[in-house]
Parts: C-alpha cells; structure tokens; sequence
C-alpha cells in the first residue's frame, strides 16, 4: 500500500468496550484509531488525568496512535451561547488530551441550525465562533478539522469552502466526508473540486440518496475510488479514517439528530467488528486497484 496513507478508523463503532475496539484493531494490522468513545463514554466528557491515567497506558500497550479526537465540538445549536462557552472549556482539555497522546487533529462541527431556518443568515456568527475555537487550538498547535455534516452550517461544500477561507487560519482545515455529502445532495467531485486544497483528512464512509442509508464504501454514491485516485495523485498524504456506519452503535445516538436507525436501515447480520473488516477491507480492495491503474 501507499507509504504516504495510513488507515485508521472510529474503532468505536467495534464495540463500546476499549479493550475490543485495541483488539479488533490490532487484529487487522492497524496501527491507529481516531478516539470518539471509550467505554461507554465520549472523549468530550474525560479530564487529562483520566485519559492519562486510564487511555494512554492501553494504547501505548496495544501499539496503538491516535490519528484524530473525534470530538462533538460544534454539535451546539448556534444561538446556544451557554452552550459554546461550554464547549470552548472543553476543547482546551481536548487540546491538552490531543497533546498527551501525540496527536495534531481535533475533529469539530460548524454549529446546529434551527430547524427551518436559512443557515445563510448565521454565516457571520458561524465565524467568529470558529475563529474563537482556533484561537484556542493555535495555542496548542492542533489542527481543528471541520466535519461536512447534517444539520449543520457547513453541510455542503460551498458553505464549508466559506468558512474556511474566512476564518483562514492553519489550525482550521477540512475533514472530507464522502457519505455526509451525498447525504445532502451534493455531487461529491463538484465538492472535492472546490475543497480539495483545504482537505488534509478524509473520512471513509459512503452512501446513497435512497433513504439516506451509509453503504459498504465504494459501493454507494460517494465516488470514493474516484476521489480517492485524485486526491492521492495530488499528493495526499494522510489518515484515510473508516466511519463506517453500517451497523449500530453505542456512540451513533449522541451523532445523529434524527433517530439512528433511520440512518442505518439493514445492518447486514454483522456486528460491530465485522461491519468494520467489511470497510477495512472494501478500502483495501480499492487501494490496491487504484495502485494498479484500476482507477
């Protein structure tokens, strides 16, 4: 495989267990795995001294790294002032985490719309608070990724390309999420046309348009061997990181605000771990032809 990209992947979606996620991975001969939910409990709500007296040693142990925090940070509605001052606390301690497991990448969320509402006429706060949100991860030097996601500001491409270029900072760059986008109706090569140069992280999740539902990636509407075949003739180096949302998991309730399994509709008799090697290996198969000039 390519020297240049690393699989990782939110090993929450094994199990809500650590010590299975450490092992599932492991297993498969990763070597990372972006932090989102550990026992039961998202990186959001740990202190410093727990991930250091209770995450790190079991990493370190596994010979496990962590390629991002897959943080909730942004998933407040925009008008919930408590509620960012709030996550603005909590994103210091997710720096400080960042920095004690060795890892540049906190992934964030650009802001909750009011149902109904035009999210146009809240781009200019949207802003100011990630401008606020990278002042705090300059101070850390942690790359902010925003996440293409429902229901947010920045849930296609051209309102993401916005904020990125106004808040223009190099601790805030894109996260591109094939499945997020077709999600919302976006053509996801139009997408990667206009974000291509901020996108330093891609998600491996993919979809299609009938009933929204998230597919085994390459097979839905996401164009990932496409996308993927430019990106890395482009030079992409990087953490290529498998969401794979194909079975339940504990962690998708706090992810989803419509009910989850509305998103996940025929879970294909797999559990957690399968549903993963499923994706690991739907990954593999597409690496390995886009190397041999399949693609």
């Amino acid at each position: 495989m390519n020297q240049d990209l690393i699989i990782s992947g939110f090993s929450d979606e094994i199990s809500s267990d650590f010590e299975t996620q450490l092992e599932v991975v492991s297993n498969l001969g990763m070597r990372y795995l972006s932090l989102r939910g550990i026992d039961g409990k998202n990186i959001g709500d740990f202190t410093v001294d727990e991930i250091k007296e209770n995450v790190q040693p079991r990493l370190e142990k596994a010979g496990v790294g962590v390629s991002s925090i897959g943080s909730p940070i942004g998933k407040v509605f925009i008008n919930d002032e408590e509620g960012f001052a709030k996550q603005k606390e909590m994103l210091e301690t997710l720096c400080q985490i960042s920095n004690l497991l060795d890892c540049k990448y906190i992934r964030i969320f650009s802001f909750y719309i009011p149902k109904g509402d035009n999210p146009d006429i809240y781009r200019d706060d949207v802003i100011r608070k990630i401008k606020e949100y990278a002042v705090i991860a300059e101070k850390y030097n942690v790359i902010l990724l925003h996440e293409n996601e429902k229901d947010i500001y920045g849930d296609i491409a051209r309102r993401c390309h916005e904020i990125l270029k106004e808040v223009n900072s190099p601790y805030f760059k894109a996260i591109f999420d094939f499945a997020n986008f077709v999600q919302c109706g976006e053509d996801t090569q139009e997408c990667y046309d206009l974000l291509k140069d901020e996108v330093v992280y891609i998600h491996i999740k993919d979809a299609v348009t009938t009933d929204n539902q998230n597919v085994v990636c390459g097979t839905g509407e996401g164009k990932i061997p496409e996308l993927l075949s430019q990106f890395i003739k482009a030079g992409y180096k990087g953490f290529l990181t498998l969401e794979p949302h194909l079975v339940l998991f504990d962690s998708l309730k706090d992810l989803e605000l419509e009910d989850a399994s509305e998103v996940i509709k025929d879970d294909k008799g797999l559990d957690g771990a399968g549903g993963y090697k499923l994706q690991y290996e739907a990954l593999l198969e597409i690496l390995k032809e886009i190397e041999s000039g399949g693609k």
